[in-house]
């Protein structure tokens, strides 16, 4: 009877090993990394401890892997943002116009960058990585590794399927944002107008 149930309990184990390996880090990062593009609207919600109603804004983006991320918010206020391999930039009137690299914001738009992107050797730089979940429905934590980023962020979830679908970000203040993408789809190339706001 023992050796019955050391079988069955090895076989469990194997079982749940198998599964647990089935959807890794890797297969999440070539997943989210395979469409040329993604874009699709998203909202983003900032709760801060001294306002009682979170602050909302709303708008486009776009997820070129061979270019960069447009982010292209529409409402509270219309204001473009482009961050490529050249750092972060905002649209002006006279055009494109590089921001400083070392801002609390041009840190945040990297790291959705690298989430969008499914970068995970990136990520893994800066934050111990968890995954559960399947290609349909995964989840993943980031946990900040250095003393810098866990001064900023308690911790660092996102949910999604095919493509990301959900960032909330905990900061350690006690302030969060919840980043929604609820409705991206991918495209097997950029639109003309899209094409010239990587190209400027």
């Amino acid at each position: 009877m023992k050796t019955l149930m050391h079988s069955l309990l090895g076989a469990t184990l194997l079982l749940a090993c198998g599964l647990a390996q089935a959807f890794g880090l890797d297969d999440l990062s070539k997943q989210l990394g395979e469409p040329a593009v993604v874009k699709g609207p998203f909202i983003q919600e900032k709760h801060l401890r001294a306002l009682p109603q979170p602050l909302v804004s709303k708008g486009q983006f776009v997820l070129a892997r061979d270019h960069g991320l447009l982010w292209l918010l529409q409402t509270p206020l219309k204001q473009d943002y482009r961050l490529d391999a050249r750092g972060i930039s905002r649209r002006d009137p006279k055009g494109w116009q590089a921001l400083p690299n070392k801002s609390a914001g041009a840190e945040q738009n990297r790291l959705f960058f690298a989430v969008l992107q499914g970068d995970s050797s990136g990520l893994q730089r800066d934050f111990e990585l968890s995954l559960q979940g399947d290609a349909q429905h995964w989840q993943l934590r980031l946990t900040p590794r250095s003393m810098l980023l866990k001064q900023v962020f308690k911790q660092i979830d996102i949910d999604g399927g095919q493509f990301v679908e959900r960032i909330q970000m905990l900061e350690t203040q006690g302030d969060s944002t919840v980043l929604r993408m609820p409705s991206s789809n991918s495209a097997s190339q950029l639109s003309d107008t899209e094409r010239r706001d990587f190209a400027e």
